[in-house]
């Protein structure tokens, strides 16, 4: 089983940056698929990018392809989400989740057990 504590979430400028960090504790870090989600107010939780347990293969939704790079540090137990030129709409509470059954990248809730408790995202127009 792994723990997950995602940080490095705060309150910034349109246009602007933030590196959002998941720290797990637990044996096998390396052997996770870790994803980010993030949930809007009033809306449902939606992937946002993921990375392969050997850090190989990555996936990111439409809606940050091109802003965003996730990669993970397997030596530090962490996995990274910068995210570069921030929108209005990326606010919300961004989550990691990860499994260690996983081939690839899943984008699917369904295919994470474990969660963390999220950091808040807020970025202002």
């Amino acid at each position: 089983q792994v723990q997950l504590v995602e940080s490095g979430g705060g309150l910034v400028q349109a246009g602007e940056s933030l590196r959002l960090s998941c720290a797990a504790s637990g044996h096998a870090f390396g052997n996770y698929a870790v994803a980010w989600f993030r949930q809007a107010p009033g809306k449902e939780r939606e992937f946002v990018a993921g990375i392969s347990s050997g850090g190989g293969g990555t996936r990111y939704a439409g809606s940050v392809q091109g802003r965003s790079i996730i990669s993970r540090d397997n030596a530090k137990n962490t996995v990274f989400l910068q995210m570069n030129r921030l929108k209005p709409e990326d606010t919300g509470t961004y989550y990691c989740a990860a499994d260690e059954t996983l081939v690839g990248v899943g984008a699917s809730i369904d295919d994470y057990p474990y969660w963390g408790h999220g950091t808040q995202v807020t970025v202002s127009s």
